[in-house]
């Protein structure tokens, strides 16, 4: 089996992209996409074991993948992981700065070291790989950049610190691709919503109870799909949105719109695009995209 992308099968040949957060989750689904259209991607994060098992999926589906271990939180050793990408690729292509995490807490639990370690990964981490890669490779060459925030469009309760941190992350976005356009490079950030990934095994039981319900509250009635949000990863990064910088899309099935004073019916005529062969969301929530209420 293959991935099942909608688009070409050429469409990102001899290019590279480098994914952080390629090791689990949205990045690992991504990374699956990109590779299965052509590209080379490297996959980024803090564990080697992590992201060799996704490298290791990727060559025997037929994909080019390489390894590069860094945490992006790190501006040197940033800055030494794009010198070593351009050094044996040439040319950085695309970046998907998916890399991120958070814990749930109420605000005043959070403290000051752990609210920092949340903006540090989420934001500042994003900073300096997008920074990097324009100034070693995009500046001259263009290039396309894919922030991967989250819908914090009413606050985030219960995790102000991520909230916090993806509200600026969608600013930089915007500042970005103002700056960096004289150079042929799009900046743009895509939102998911209530996604059934397997980043959402790392919570507590608590939390797990409560995100499995989080699907009433969306227009569609269910969860979306790691493919969802990859699709539309994929489309920013290709030349058919050459004229698409600065936007951030939401992928969260209108869970952003509207207020509790519109009460939500049952949904039909609504089905996920799952095209990801290897996806392995939570068994737990699974029913919870596979099927729409009707």
């Amino acid at each position: 089996m293959s991935f099942a992308s909608i688009f070409r099968q050429d469409l990102f040949n001899n290019k590279n992209i480098i994914v952080t957060g390629g090791g689990s989750g949205i990045g690992r689904c991504t990374a699956h996409e990109l590779s299965a259209l052509g590209a080379h991607v490297i996959l980024v994060g803090r564990k080697l074991e992590k992201l060799e098992k996704v490298q290791q999926e990727i060559i025997e589906d037929g994909g080019s993948a390489s390894i590069q271990v860094c945490d992006i939180r790190d501006e040197e050793g940033v800055t030494a992981l794009v010198s070593r990408v351009v050094a044996e690729k040439g040319v950085i292509h695309g970046l998907v700065n998916n890399a991120g995490g958070q814990f749930p807490s109420p605000l005043e639990h959070i403290s000051k070291n752990g609210f920092e370690a949340v903006v540090r990964t989420n934001l500042i981490g994003g900073f300096l790989m997008a920074r990097e890669v324009f100034k070693q490779s995009m500046q001259e060459h263009g290039g396309s950049v894919v922030n991967i925030i989250a819908d914090n469009w009413g606050g985030m309760p219960g995790m102000g610190h991520s909230g916090a941190a993806r509200a600026g992350m969608d600013n930089f976005t915007k500042t970005a691709a103002y700056e960096w356009g004289r150079s042929g490079v799009r900046v743009n950030a895509v939102a998911p919503g209530w996604v059934a990934s397997s980043g959402m095994n790392t919570y507590d039981d608590a939390t797990k109870n409560m995100l499995s319900q989080l699907y009433q509250h969306v227009p569609l009635k269910r969860m979306g799909t790691e493919s969802e949000v990859s699709a539309a990863i994929c489309f920013l990064l290709s030349e058919a949105a050459a004229f698409i910088s600065g936007s951030t899309l939401r992928i969260d099935g209108a869970a952003s719109q509207g207020n509790h004073s519109w009460p939500l019916p049952k949904a039909r005529n609504n089905e996920p695009f799952d095209g990801f062969h290897r996806s392995n969301p939570p068994q737990w929530i699974t029913e919870k995209y596979t099927h729409a209420s009707q």
